[in-house]
């Protein structure tokens, strides 16, 4: 059944006519625009599904071109991260924004620029160079043309800032590293629970108890010891034009799941005699527009198609009609919270290797929207910026992250490996790949398939440190250097002809994994199922298989109920209902609906209180969302060891009394009769525009945490709203390329006037792609739009 997509409109929004992007004007009859610092002209291709295709002379032209295409379909997005990661935002939009500002400076890369330059590659600087001229081209057109200002810029009264090259690369707050929120969950868990309490948290990979460092008060860190870093990494939210707190949990859920799933299998397995190579990452994709951005950028010596964040040059998921290339998030630990006593009676200093050392104080002025600039002092550790200074108990703590070292902005790395016409050289690439910690996956022409793994990854120097905990700062725990992708393992051309990566612990026996906190095993198991059993895989089985929602939780977990019975109607009719579901967490599933929320709202926060002490077991369960299910699962799996004696009948007895509670929640806001239970109507994703409008949805949606069609949502409100999940999907297949589909929700573009605003998302919503087209011939066939940008 087809998603029903309703748009609610602004005002505002109301009042404009939708109009095909670029159009032409008086000013530009032909749709011809003059860009400065163009060598020849290019050429820009729109297809009917927004994605827009360039063509130019050079890759210099290339990048300024690109720059150009994304500030026309993305320019509020990319004016706001720019802003938000500079700490320029308050500039604009006056003093609420602040103390983001101030945070946000604090993770800014102030290294060496040379060094930074040269760890993405010997053309990153130019590519940098020529995007940001991209982007100021588009911004100087919007001067001379502001009736096409984006409507965002007018509601807060503010123009687009100007770029320089710098920009691009020194911000790091939006990159993914693990662990800094959970060192501070564990700490606090251990101290209410007791140190045996971490193992409740999630499953440690490989196996591995978690040592208190010497020194370390796990019950000293304070309740707002991370505001300042999660103001630092949290996305720019609005109310009414103001700033409004990002919803609970979200910064939690960035690192808890920043995940994907790709996979690739060899030509022997498909139905072609050719590679298929498929990509979804999963991001918190609540916002609007989305995070991904598709392009095709054609020069001489490039011809690459793909996607990538709006505000990077080039593509970092895609093909250069050679190879081909996904990802999925690495859990390579690459950040620690530091622990410092201070100087009595001076905090500016702090204890290192028996004597003081003095914190690095930077002053920096932060503009203010209608007042003077307001001076903000940045301090800093020799470990990296102090995140909160506690006075009264003469504490500071600071955060370590590998983002203070050259090369580590997000996904840039993958310039290196653009231009790889074979594994060997794709290798050899990644072993620049700094951050965040990615699997890559590699398909090429000639039959190759293949797994690389690459991330600046700490090694840890000091007894009992293992970067699970907050560490002191005294220089007993140091980073003695890094390990990168020349370090890990890699697959070419495996056994068994696919390989597959869903963020789960992948390092085999005799290496030393980056990290102990991986994903549960049940995407990457069931992918591993279904691609075992195919043989002549298609592009059409690759998309079914992305769009799966078999879940292995469920298959795992309700063989316990087998058996059991209650006199208790209630728990009778949730058992019945149960015992029939065959785990498929489909749109139409009733059984879905009453498995989540037993799991979830039921049976995890009353697993916790039957293995914690209260304050533990409501600290890891209130307003907070599963880890790791596997905590629970493995608990059931051993109930000797976990609940004790006799703890086959305590597991029993929670199954019974938690399937009630869990069958009456689901009543009372779906009804009493579970024929007229659906997860559809359950679970919603609704894209939100940062000023409110025009949103997108809601989109009633399938899948859970624990299936291959991810969606991690809310549990506390109803309806359950997604807040991960794969927007941007790829199918490739690899040689015959415009036989490839690809889909990006909502839409291409941020401009709500663009007809590719919302396009997507009912095909997203319903499991649908569309041709990701690479021939010219294609290309033509499907073009919607034409122009050229021409030297000034």
């Amino acid at each position: 059944m087809r998603a029903r997509i309703k748009v609610l409109l602004t005002a505002t929004a109301v009042s404009v006519p939708i109009v095909v992007p670029m159009p032409a004007t008086a000013e530009n009859p032909e749709n011809s625009y003059a860009v400065p610092g163009l060598e020849r002209p290019v050429s820009m291709t729109i297809d009917k599904w927004g994605v827009p295709h360039i063509s130019a002379s050079s890759t210099g032209d290339l990048f300024q071109a690109q720059g150009f295409s994304a500030a026309r379909d993305r320019l509020f997005q990319m004016d706001t991260w720019r802003r938000s990661g500079l700490g320029e935002l308050s500039e604009v939009l006056g003093k609420s924004y602040v103390e983001q500002d101030r945070a946000s400076r604090l993770f800014l890369y102030r290294g060496d620029m040379s060094k930074e330059w040269a760890s993405y590659g010997p053309q990153a600087k130019e590519a940098a160079t020529r995007f940001a001229a991209g982007i100021n081209a588009y911004v100087d057109w919007l001067e001379k043309h502001p009736d096409s200002m984006p409507e965002e810029f007018r509601k807060l009264g503010y123009k687009p800032a100007r770029w320089k090259p710098q920009d691009l690369v020194r911000i790091r707050a939006h990159g993914l590293v693990s662990n800094l929120t959970k060192e501070v969950s564990r700490a606090k868990l251990m101290c209410l629970g007791g140190p045996d309490a971490s193992k409740y948290l999630s499953k440690l990979e490989p196996k591995h108890e978690p040592e208190v460092p010497d020194g370390l008060d796990l019950c000293s860190l304070p309740d707002d010891v991370l505001d300042t870093y999660n103001l630092a990494t949290a996305t720019v939210t609005f109310s009414n034009g103001k700033m409004e707190k990002e919803p609970e949990g979200v910064q939690a859920l960035r690192e808890a799941t920043g995940g994907s799933n790709a996979w690739v299998v060899s030509p022997e397995r498909t139905s072609t005699g050719r590679p298929i190579l498929a990509g979804d990452p999963h991001r918190v994709n609540y916002s609007l527009p989305g995070n991904r951005y598709i392009t095709h950028l054609a020069a001489p010596g490039l011809n690459i198609i793909g996607a990538g964040e709006p505000w990077n040059p080039g593509v970092s998921m895609g093909h250069n009609g050679n190879v081909s290339f996904a990802l999925t998030n690495l859990a390579a630990d690459q950040s620690d919270l530091y622990v410092y006593d201070l100087k009595p009676g001076d905090p500016t200093k702090y204890r290192y290797r028996g004597g003081w050392v003095s914190m690095k104080t930077i002053e920096e002025d932060i503009p203010v929207a209608g007042e003077g600039a307001r001076t903000s002092l940045l301090s800093f550790t020799n470990h990296g910026p102090v995140i909160k200074v506690d006075k009264a108990k003469n504490k500071a703590y600071a955060v370590r992250t590998v983002w203070t070292q050259p090369g580590t902005s997000a996904y840039l790395g993958s310039l290196n490996f653009q231009q790889a016409e074979s594994f060997d050289e794709f290798s050899a690439a990644m072993r620049k790949w700094k951050a965040p910690g990615s699997n890559l996956l590699y398909a090429d022409k000639k039959g190759d398939i293949g797994w690389v793994p690459g991330a600046l990854s700490p090694k840890r120097e000091g007894k009992g440190y293992d970067g699970l905990l907050p560490v002191p700062g005294d220089g007993r725990y140091e980073w003695s250097g890094f390990s990168n992708s020349g370090d890990f393992p890699s697959v070419l051309n495996p056994k068994a002809g696919f390989v597959a990566t869903a963020n789960e612990y992948n390092f085999p026996a005799g290496y030393k994994a980056p990290g102990f906190e991986w994903a549960e095993r049940y995407r990457k198991d069931r992918i591993d199922d279904v691609l075992s059993k195919q043989s002549g895989t298609s592009i059409k089985d690759t998309t079914d298989l992305q769009n799966d929602v078999k879940s292995l939780a469920v298959t795992e977990i309700l063989p316990y109920l087998k058996g059991l019975e209650s006199s208790d109607p209630t728990t009778r009719k949730a058992l019945d209902l149960l015992r029939g579901y065959d785990g498929v967490a489909s749109k139409d599933s009733a059984e879905a609906v009453l498995f989540e929320t037993w799991i979830i709202n039921v049976l995890y926060p009353a697993w916790a209180e039957v293995m914690l002490p209260k304050e533990a077991a409501e600290y890891l369960t209130q307003g907070r969302l599963i880890e790791d299910f596997r905590v629970v699962t493995d608990s059931f799996a051993e109930p000797e060891e976990w609940f004790g004696k006799g703890g086959a009948q305590a597991r029993d007895k929670l199954i019974l009394d938690t399937l009630p509670k869990a069958y009456d929640e689901v009543s009372g806001f779906l009804g009493t009769d579970p024929g007229r239970w659906s997860w559809g109507a359950a679970q919603i994703h609704f894209f939100q525009h940062p000023l409110g409008g025009p949103n997108v949805g809601p989109i009633p949606m399938d899948g859970t945490y624990h299936t291959v069609r991810l969606s991690v949502y809310f549990p506390s409100v109803f309806p359950r709203i997604q807040v991960v999940g794969p927007t941007f999907k790829m199918a490739l297949d690899v040689g015959s390329w415009d036989n490839s589909r690809a889909i990006n929700a909502p839409g291409q573009s941020g401009d709500e006037h663009s007809p590719h605003y919302d396009d997507l998302a009912e095909k997203w919503g319903a499991g649908e792609y569309f041709p990701l087209l690479y021939s010219e011939s294609a290309i033509d066939k499907n073009a919607e739009t034409k122009f050229t940008l021409d030297p000034a």
